[in-house]
């Protein structure tokens, strides 16, 4: 393999290292990475297994279910359409859906920046009662909305799943297509990202990493769920190769104009000023004092961390298909070493 200027710059040796510290078992769930500057991978690695019981090793090519870096794409296509001026992100949902409890009030960006309010479903205790339930967005929206609110929008940010599924419905609503069909068909096909797809455990999908759960230190497949619950929180699939493509079509304004893109990377504030460092899907931090866009995600068997360094047009992806693993501090200290190879 031919090594270009750029890669050669790169430590692989010390990425190795930092990777073989969350993947000691080779014989067990693995993980992907990838380290990309200016669009171009200058580290891609696979490790451990995409299916123990056949012992097939993980590629760079496996796909994974990434959980909540699904919130990315619901937040683009809540501003595609806010660009088609099919919604306002200023618009109360109560425009949307009239029944919604205090719907006049929350506004879709209060959903996009988890300001809302609303009762996060997977923390309630009854969502065992509809995890493999094939609910309708409108089923899974009815579910959680009459639960008491659990602030004033706009008063606290508070991580929350629910807004998420209300934005699905949303996008549903405004756009009349399918979540899955919107996204697969505005983003995924327009980004080239062919390896990208809403989840499924029934469909044949070719390359898929299996995920995997650790019970008393023994490996065991995934608990099932419909994804029809993560739904628009946290049920695409994709690749470290695709999400690579994704990054660089958000780069280009390949998906939205700059101005619509700036708004997903804005931190924005609480009513009384404070700034609570998340945009529209995404955490807008720093590391080592370079700006930086991340998120990560946890759905049953995989867990997944991508942060983009804007500055330094640098971008890590860690995806694993062990609940167990979490490549989220990984993907910190690997961000760290390649800001420190790109230092000016």
């Amino acid at each position: 393999m031919l090594l270009s200027p750029t890669y050669a710059q790169i430590n692989s040796k010390k990425v190795d290292s930092l990777l073989s510290v969350l993947f000691t078992d080779k014989d067990g769930p693995g993980g992907a990475f990838l380290i990309a500057k200016a669009g171009q991978p200058i580290y891609q690695k696979a490790f451990g297994k995409a299916n123990i019981e056949l012992g097939v090793d993980m590629t760079t090519q496996n796909i994974f279910q990434l959980g909540s870096i699904t919130k990315q794409f619901t937040a683009i296509a809540i501003l595609m359409l806010e660009e088609q001026h099919l919604l306002s992100t200023q618009d109360p949902i109560s425009k949307y859906i009239p029944d919604y409890p205090n719907g006049d009030k929350i506004t879709i960006h209060h959903l996009l920046t988890h300001t809302s309010g609303i009762k996060d479903f997977t923390k309630m205790k009854s969502i065992s009662q509809i995890a493999q339930k094939d609910l309708s967005p409108k089923e899974l929206v009815d579910f959680f909305k009459n639960e008491p609110i659990d602030f004033l929008p706009g008063e606290k940010f508070e991580y929350n799943n629910s807004g998420y599924a209300v934005l699905g419905y949303v996008i549903e609503l405004t756009s009349k297509d399918t979540y899955e069909h919107f996204i697969q068909k505005n983003i995924f096909a327009k980004a080239g990202m062919t390896n990208s797809r809403y989840a499924s455990d029934v469909a044949i999908i070719k390359k898929r990493a299996y995920g995997y759960q650790q019970k008393n230190n023994q490996y065991v497949n995934k608990t099932r769920i419909s994804f029809n619950i993560p739904y628009a929180s946290g049920s695409l699939m994709s690749t470290i190769g695709d999400m690579l493509k994704w990054q660089t079509a958000l780069n280009k304004n390949t998906l939205l104009k700059a101005s619509s893109s700036k708004k997903a990377f804005t931190a924005y504030q609480l009513n009384n000023g404070t700034s609570i460092n998340y945009g529209y899907g995404w955490h807008i931090s720093q590391i080592n004092g370079a700006p930086s866009r991340e998120h990560g995600g946890s759905v049953f068997g995989f867990k997944t961390m991508g942060i983009y360094l804007p500055q330094q047009d640098i971008y890590v992806i860690g995806l694993s298909n062990c609940d167990c693993n979490s490549p989220t501090q990984v993907t910190r200290d690997i961000a760290k070493l390649v800001l420190e190879t790109f230092k000016d």
